[in-house]
């Protein structure tokens, strides 16, 4: 006799993304332009290797050295179109996108700064801080609101992840002399 709790339901693991920018490279030093030491401009993210039955991707860049719960945030991506096959740098502000064409409707939450859009590094000094961008191919288009943080969009997402893959980039501000 089989009970319901003699069947094992096995999750499936989400593919894995391949996740690339023309200007950040795997554990090297991000250029000065995309922090707050620089222009404070959003890099261009690109990704491949998505499911094909990606209908959404959503992208967080947060920095896990930061002395906190979760670290600390500094850029939230959602309702980017499936076939977007990425995002391009020097994003304005604007909390929904509309252009380029291809991600018009992307909406920038809301960052640790308690702001829409990309905020660059900005560590104290003393120890390279890794800055992980992460990227998540969802398997529905959700009706997600402007506004929201890491927290209230990775419990919106739960259970629609179908690939994720990430690039980490580092960035280290030198003590004073």
């Amino acid at each position: 006799m089989f009970g319901a709790s003699s069947t094992a339901w096995a999750q499936v693991a989400p593919a894995v993304i391949t996740v690339t920018s023309a200007t950040l490279k795997a554990n090297e030093t991000i250029p000065k332009d995309h922090t707050a030491d620089g222009r404070n401009v959003s890099p261009a993210v690109m990704w491949s290797g998505a499911p094909a039955a990606t209908k959404q991707f959503a992208l967080v860049c947060d920095d896990p050295d930061v002395p906190m719960p979760g670290g600390f945030v500094h850029w939230v991506v959602y309702k980017i179109p499936g076939t977007a096959k990425g995002l391009p740098a020097e994003l304005p502000m604007d909390a929904t996108l509309t252009a380029p064409a291809d991600i018009a409707g992307t909406i920038q939450g809301m960052s640790g700064f308690r702001r829409a859009g990309y905020r660059g590094p900005a560590p104290p000094p003393g120890k390279p801080h890794h800055y992980t961008f992460t990227v998540y191919a969802l398997d529905a288009e959700l009706p997600l609101a402007e506004g929201l943080n890491r927290t209230q969009l990775m419990e919106a997402i739960k259970g629609h992840i179908i690939g994720q893959g990430a690039l980490v980039s580092l960035y280290e501000r030198m003590p004073p002399q």
